[in-house]
């Protein structure tokens, strides 16, 4: 069975707790590896500078304690396997609906190949496919 790296432990752990419910069920079907939660000053410039961030400090999600955004990937990982990126954003976004409506986490969450949520992943400016955060319904 999957399990998490002491280090993605880690990273996980400065998360919101929701984002550890749903990745705690996710790795219990799918192998992956967190990359990032919260995000310092720094490292959220640098990602921004980067290209691999559209906000600069405070502004993205990951820049709060505890984050309300993280980091995942498919692991081991494959940055060329587009495929399996779009695939694990499909089962991470199912199992965190299901924890929804099951009242085991209180936000939804948005993934960074869908960042509209019209269920199109062609019609994205941003491609950000390691991405998930947290919301709150209107």
């Amino acid at each position: 069975m999957p399990h998490f790296s002491a280090r993605s432990l880690e990273r996980l752990t400065s998360c919101h707790p929701d984002l550890q419910v749903v990745f705690q069920e996710v790795i219990k079907d799918c192998d992956c590896t967190i990359l990032e939660g919260y995000r310092s000053r720094e490292a959220q410039n640098n990602a921004y500078t980067a290209g691999r961030s559209k906000l600069q400090f405070p502004q993205s999600k990951h820049n709060q304690s505890p984050s309300l955004a993280v980091d995942v990937a498919p692991y081991p990982i494959d940055w060329q396997d587009i495929h399996g990126f779009y695939y694990f954003g499909g089962l991470v976004l199912g199992t965190a609906l299901n924890l929804y409506k099951n009242g085991q986490i209180s936000h939804r969450l948005r993934w960074g190949g869908d960042w509209d949520q019209d269920h199109d992943v062609r019609d994205q400016s941003f491609n950000d496919l390691v991405h998930f955060e947290l919301y709150k319904e209107a």
